[in-house]
């Protein structure tokens, strides 16, 4: 279950930030942010080297990031990878275009997925039954927090204990190279009262826990910029990724 934390700040110098946690299977290789795909030009995002997509990705501007939702971790026979719903969606120029291309598939072809799209105007979450068509709604201003569930759903536990955290937090100030008080929310591994279930940045139990980490800022004019941590997050552990049209 990864988690996507989303600030939208209309009218703001920086109105788009985004944090997210990678869980995964240790044992699923990938590789980090970079423009992996030549058919896609300016496309930069993580690669899922076993279904050759990915589960996070920006291009001019645009982030796309896909989700599981609960029960549905994995493969599966006669399905497409998720790992491919990012990529379709940020041949659109925009997050309410990326919205409307992946509202216009068949979401059959896949097992059940959430994803957010957003940019410096719009923000979309996106949620795929594994049948019919995807459905879309927006994000408003504000902070939101998804993970397998719908958006601030306080019955997951990683919801109920994290997102009053966000925000109550400073937001980074990416015009200052300052994401110190996000850095260190993404990387706290504490489940409290909730059980495991509430842990934002999951030890590993069982082969899988908490891959990576990311923290992304999109200015005004859509320039991007993108720090990553390749491992569990830690605070100074996060590098910036290299791409077009960086803030």
């Amino acid at each position: 279950m990864c988690t996507v934390i989303l600030l939208r700040r209309p009218g703001h110098a920086w109105p788009l930030i985004l944090g997210a946690n990678r869980d995964e299977r240790l044992d699923r290789p990938w590789d980090p942010p970079a423009a992996h795909w030549p058919g896609h030009p300016g496309l930069v995002g993580g690669l899922d080297r076993m279904g050759g997509g990915t589960w996070m990705a920006a291009r001019r501007g645009v982030i796309a990031a896909v989700l599981n939702r609960p029960g549905s971790l994995g493969p599966a026979p006669g399905k497409r990878s998720r790992g491919e719903l990012p990529l379709l969606a940020l041949e659109e120029s925009s997050a309410e275009a990326a919205a409307a291309a992946i509202t216009a598939l068949d979401g059959g072809a896949w097992r059940p997925f959430n994803m957010v799209v957003a940019d410096a105007g719009s923000a979309f979450f996106l949620r795929g039954l594994g049948e019919g068509r995807p459905e879309a709604a927006p994000l408003g201003a504000g902070i939101s927090m998804v993970t397998a569930h719908e958006p601030n759903d306080r019955s997951s536990p990683r919801i109920a204990r994290h997102l009053p955290r966000f925000r109550a937090a400073a937001p980074p100030d990416p015009g200052r190279g300052d994401w110190a008080g996000w850095e260190a929310l993404l990387a706290d591994d504490g489940f409290g009262d909730e059980g495991l279930g509430g842990a934002l940045n999951v030890p590993p139990v069982g082969g899988f826990g908490t891959v990576c980490s990311s923290l992304l800022a999109v200015d005004a004019g859509g320039a991007l910029g993108w720090h990553f941590s390749a491992g569990r997050p830690a605070p100074g552990r996060f590098a910036p990724v290299e791409s077009e049209n960086r803030a």
